[in-house]
């Protein structure tokens, strides 16, 4: 199985201007992921899909190739597939969709959510233990999956619903770790379809994948959710967690 790996970057975040961009222990947030999936040598090959020329010259001097693509792109999926359409590319049986955003993308995550695909999902992801206390946080995506371990649902709301306080909620919550794998076929009718109802309501693409009858398959991850980068108050506690990482 031969993974072409895509970060998909771009400038317009509304919550953190400039994101890729924005340094993270003195290097540009993108760096850090390519530095990071790079570490954990799982993909054959990793690109940057960008519609920004100034991520682009930061990207090849970390050493990874840019691919400029159009700037009307509403998700990451519709950037990533964009650049696996490319003739040069058409040898990968599978694409990974890295979030630019996932610093601390653990390899447990990535390799997982690869097995997800050769089990036979269409899309493989992941999902890690999330604390009851943070259940209520809308940031935090939580994933409902069945025996099989594929995902039922996605929401920002706080699924499963206990109607009793008093019921138990150990193992019960998971937060969606940002990445997406898809066989090639899956990518392409991902984006083929238009945006389902409860995407629009979430504002989370994935929801279109379930809608249009894709498997997501979830690795279950055994340690919480790393930081990701949406906001200033992640990019500050990003830093912290670097540095305790540092020792």
């Amino acid at each position: 199985m031969r993974v072409l790996g895509v970060i998909p970057a771009r400038l317009g975040s509304t919550r953190l201007p400039n994101k890729p961009l924005q340094l993270l222990a003195g290097e540009p947030l993108i760096t850090r992921v390519i530095q990071r999936v790079v570490e954990h040598g799982v993909l054959q090959e990793l690109v940057v899909a960008t519609d920004s020329s100034m991520i682009a010259q930061v990207v090849e001097r970390a050493g990874v190739r840019a691919v400029l693509t159009a700037d009307g792109h509403l998700s990451g999926t519709e950037r990533v597939a964009e650049t696996a359409g490319r003739g040069e590319f058409a040898g990968y049986d599978v694409v990974a969709n890295v979030q630019g955003d996932e610093p601390f993308l653990s390899r447990e995550a990535l390799a997982g959510a690869l097995d997800r695909i050769t089990r036979g999902d269409d899309i493989g992801t992941a999902a890690a233990p999330l604390a009851l206390e943070d259940v209520a946080d809308p940031a935090r995506v939580k994933v409902v999956t069945n025996a099989d371990g594929r995902a039922l649902y996605f929401s920002r709301a706080v699924i499963p619903h206990r109607r009793e306080a008093t019921d138990p909620a150990g193992g019960l919550y998971w937060q969606h770790v940002g990445l997406y794998v898809y066989t090639r076929k899956a990518l392409e009718r991902w984006v083929a379809s238009p945006p389902s109802p409860a995407e629009r309501a979430e504002r989370l693409e994935q929801l279109r994948a379930l809608h249009c009858g894709l498997t997501i398959g979830v690795a279950r991850l055994t340690e919480p959710a790393p930081p990701g980068v949406d906001t200033p108050e992640d990019l500050r506690r990003a830093e912290a967690h670097w540095h305790a990482l540092q020792g």
